[in-house]
């Protein structure tokens, strides 16, 4: 997609403080306050061009920013749905791949692949999912000191999208070091031909299992995909391939820096911690506030199919726009002392999951995997300790931890 006239800096651009475009803004500082003045002062802002990147449009308040994921037909996915892909021009999977595909035929395919992801249709795999998080749960507080994020949270949600895709056991690990490269960084510096590289790896790996499915059919969701009709007509190999890539990063990584931030968070707020042991809280009314706290996706993107109107400024068709739900989910007139992590928060209307046409389809099975984690620590665990500070990730998109060293203190058996 060329780079519409509208993107170069014409002087109308604004000073936001700081650079949404560079991996660092978001590691090592809290922006809290960045995000609250950005909603009381300049809620729809356009952040200046870079020296790599052009201007775009960053909003930042709740009822913007849903507004953005629920009018569908006035902000397209087709170019790109995070920051990286549409100020680089454009997504190169978009109109075939799930999350950056636009009605109608993001209607259609998302519509076939909701069946998939039905409670009903799940109900095997999150039995996997309690079985997965007990086991990685036990072993971790075994061990004595651990890292959190890497004995438990990055097993849990890859090996439970791997299950419902059917991907080999051998397999997981390597398909995690990728998933981990294509969207985000463990350390600083990683190039933007690492990423290429990964994805593609990724790519490739999803074509060749697609091949072993048509020859061999089993019980699961790649088998599903090769023999699916969508509007009359199976999937293009292309297609399939793609959506196989999506939903392994989309079932990854949020789950995994969720199930990271739920420990540091407790680790934090041991008052949070108490009221879970002592059952004042309901672990389901919890998920949803460490949903809401950890915002693990920073935002969704998308570029304005025609010249929009919103919070007295004009959106002109064909310019990018990004809304922050990491700010959303901060919004004083939506939550009630919105810096507190209180885990019996009720109601708790967060945009974790994104809302509208692309509401996140593993929405049921990333609820599933952060109970399933949450349940464990409750039964095996009565104290954490922390080791040491958490390590971030670098990324424009996504935000959490890829290290968190504790020590989980058994629990007695028996305790809740």
């Amino acid at each position: 997609m060329p780079i519409p006239e509208s993107f170069v800096d014409t002087g109308l651009d604004d000073d936001i403080g700081l650079d949404l475009t560079d991996p660092a803004t978001f590691v090592g500082q809290g922006l809290d306050e960045f995000w609250q003045r950005l909603r009381t002062e300049q809620p729809v802002a356009r952040h200046r061009a870079t020296a790599s990147a052009p201007a775009f449009w960053v909003l930042s308040r709740y009822d913007d920013v849903m507004a953005v994921m629920k009018e569908a037909e006035r902000f397209v996915s087709r170019h790109g749905n995070m920051l990286t892909s549409l100020l680089s021009g454009g997504d190169p999977a978009g109109g075939r791949l799930l999350a950056v595909m636009d009605a109608p035929r993001h209607t259609a395919l998302r519509t076939t692949l909701l069946k998939s992801f039905s409670p009903r249709a799940l109900r095997g795999v999150v039995a996997k999912v309690r079985a997965r998080a007990e086991e990685r749960v036990t072993a971790a507080v075994a061990m004595g000191e651990c890292d959190f994020a890497v004995e438990v949270s990055d097993h849990v949600p890859m090996g439970t999208i791997c299950d419902l895709l059917g991907v080999p056991d051998g397999d997981q690990a390597e398909l995690l070091r990728l998933s981990k490269q294509a969207l985000s960084s463990d350390e600083a510096g990683q190039s933007a031909e690492d990423a290429w590289l990964a994805r593609n790896e990724i790519l490739l790996y999803f074509a060749e299992l697609a091949a072993h499915r048509r020859a061999a059919p089993q019980d699961d969701l790649i088998t599903a995909l090769t023999t699916v009709q969508v509007d009359g007509a199976p999937l293009a190999e292309e297609e399939l391939v793609l959506n196989c890539y999506g939903l392994v990063l989309a079932g990854d990584e949020t789950g995994r820096l969720a199930a990271t931030g739920t420990v540091w968070n407790l680790l934090r707020h041991p008052d949070q911690w108490a009221a879970l042991k002592e059952g004042r809280v309901e672990v389901a009314t919890a998920v949803e506030e460490i949903l809401r706290w950890t915002s693990p996706a920073l935002h969704v993107g998308r570029t304005a199919a025609t010249d929009v109107r919103i919070g007295g400024r004009t959106i002109k068709a064909g310019e990018a726009v990004t809304a922050w739900n990491v700010s959303a989910n901060r919004d004083e007139s939506v939550f009630t002392d919105p810096y507190r992590f209180d885990l019996a928060r009720t109601p708790n209307r967060h945009l974790t999951f994104g809302f509208g046409p692309h509401f996140c389809l593993g929405s049921y099975l990333g609820r599933a995997e952060l109970t399933a984690v949450l349940e464990a620590l409750l039964r095996r665990v009565d104290s954490i300790e922390s080791l040491g500070a958490p390590k971030p990730v670098y990324s424009t998109f996504l935000q959490g931890y890829s290290s968190l060293p504790v020590r989980l203190h058994a629990a007695e058996d028996g305790e809740r």
